[in-house]
């Protein structure tokens, strides 16, 4: 059995995943880092020193055999497929991974945390996505992305950027308010929670979205919340709030390019689209009533930071 290594540190997760010839995953392993009580994020220095520390843990969880049968070595080196994108900590996994591949003499495929999301999004369930332009969205703490996605062959593909934030990302939009509301850092499963308890039938705390085309902001958002919050308001009317307002903000802006590109198939990644109200409330606007379009979801376990499609894309460029 051929297996092939995918190596992922994102600003927030150091992940290792091994896949076989057809994709299927061997192993999935991540650490989550660990950030300190009332903080809204750790330093790129700090993070990278994680990363150091929890990579060789993760490489002892490997079965031996998996060295004898790897084929090629996949890792993240930058957060989106472009040359100005750069961050230090993905320098932790592309250090460990150019290191592997010379002293084992494999193949190195340099990608972005981005094609890994998108490749994790299609899996097994959304593979059919493949065979035409599809659009997606690429929502988490560090990216907030509108993308024309284009097959290339032997299941490839390139990204085209057609929209994003102005301000903040959504992931950065949901820490810093679930932290001002006494989460800890990340916040979005706790924000989560606590608005799947809002009972209300009529949605009192209004918070304005900003859409300009395929663009968008969440600064204007963040500061109607905490005026909210600060007035008063129900946590967990307010946390329901937070999270339509993303809800919102997307299906205006996929309403928007499913106008400009005519594409209605629509894959979703990205750690905020995992979570349940927004999917909810998507696929009642854009599928169950008029706008006709078709969402992907990834798999819940597989829209957090990942090495999984790292390691898919690697037996692919091995082929």
């Amino acid at each position: 059995m051929n297996c092939f290594l995918g190596i992922d540190t994102s600003a927030y997760t150091t992940s290792l995943a091994v896949v076989d010839d057809e994709g299927n995953r061997k192993y999935d392993l991540r650490r989550l880092l660990a950030v300190p009580a009332g903080e809204r994020g750790l330093r790129q220095s700090k993070a990278f020193f994680q990363h150091f520390k929890f990579l060789p843990e993760l490489f002892a969880l490997l079965d031996q055999e998996i060295f004898h049968n790897l084929k090629a070595i996949g890792v993240s080196i930058s957060p989106r497929p472009r040359q100005e994108s750069y961050m230090p900590v993905f320098k932790a996994g592309s250090s460990v991974a150019e290191i592997l591949s010379l002293s084992m003499g494999l193949p190195l495929y340099k990608l972005s945390h981005q094609e890994g999301h998108i490749m994790a999004g299609l899996g097994k369930n959304n593979q059919s996505l493949i065979n035409e332009p599809f659009l997606a969205i690429h929502f988490s703490g560090g990216t907030s992305d509108v993308l024309r996605i284009e097959p290339q062959i032997n299941g490839r593909f390139s990204i085209v950027d057609l929209g994003k934030s102005a301000d903040l990302h959504v992931g950065q939009f949901i820490d810093r308010l679930g932290v001002a509301m006494g989460f800890d850092f990340p916040a979005g499963q706790q924000l989560e929670k606590l608005a799947e308890s809002f009972q209300g039938s009529q949605l009192k705390c209004t918070i304005p979205i900003a859409v300009n085309g395929l663009n968008f902001s969440f600064s204007g958002a963040e500061a109607s919340a905490r005026r909210l919050l600060q007035a008063g308001a129900s946590k967990e009317e307010l946390a329901f709030a937070i999270l339509r307002v993303i809800a919102k903000t997307l299906e205006t802006v996929l309403l928007n390019a499913c106008k400009h590109t005519g594409i209605h198939k629509v894959l979703l990644v990205g750690g905020v689209m995992s979570n349940q109200i927004i999917k909810e409330r998507l696929k009642f606007r854009l599928e169950h009533r008029a706008a006709g379009m078709k969402l992907f979801f990834a798999e819940p376990n597989l829209c957090s930071d990942n090495a999984v499609g790292i390691a898919q894309l690697a037996s692919l460029y091995f082929e």
